[in-house]
């Protein structure tokens, strides 16, 4: 079980559920409720989940590399998580499938579909190459029983990614 494939596979999964309410009428409010509840909720639990066990390694990685790449890709992720959960928060303070339900399911869309991308490209590749399987696998167990274990949700909260740097290098 390596980390890698973990995340990648939530993503596919992440990019499949959008898709679903793509193809959800418009006026199935049922439907289209049900299927965000899901997908906001494992957005959340898969930004938790990585906040909690892979960016921490990622930051180690970047100081055994003695770059700063790492640091700043770091806060940009966390900058994109919370642009995720402000989108999931104002979708909930919305009528599912009015305007502004919409606007916030976009808006969370758009802010994982930049975060998705750039952490396919930068933070996992780096994984990929300087990390070994054994670690990339512990991690992976732990991040699979995260998840499992939060599968209900978790609260909803932004982080100060300059402060989350500090506490996790």
């Amino acid at each position: 079980m390596d980390i890698c494939e973990l995340i990648l596979s939530d993503h596919h999964e992440q990019r499949r559920m959008f898709a679903m309410l793509d193809d959800v009428a418009k006026d199935d409010t049922r439907t289209l409720g049900v299927l965000w509840k899901r997908l906001s909720t494992m957005l959340e639990v898969h930004a938790q989940g990585e906040e909690e066990l892979f960016y921490p390694e990622l930051l180690k990685l970047g100081e055994r590399l003695h770059t700063d790449e790492e640091v700043e890709e770091t806060e940009d992720a966390i900058g994109d998580h919370n642009d995720i959960r402000d989108g999931i928060l104002a979708s909930q303070a919305a009528e599912v499938g009015s305007e502004a339900w919409w606007k916030g399911v976009n808006d969370a869309r758009e802010a994982n579909d930049e975060h998705m991308g750039e952490e396919e490209h930068e933070g996992l590749k780096e994984f990929r190459e300087h990390v070994d399987l054994e670690t990339r696998h512990r991690i992976g167990v732990a991040f699979a029983a995260y998840e499992a274990e939060h599968v209900d949700g978790v609260p909803i909260v932004d982080k100060d990614p300059e402060e989350y740097v500090k506490q996790n290098s």
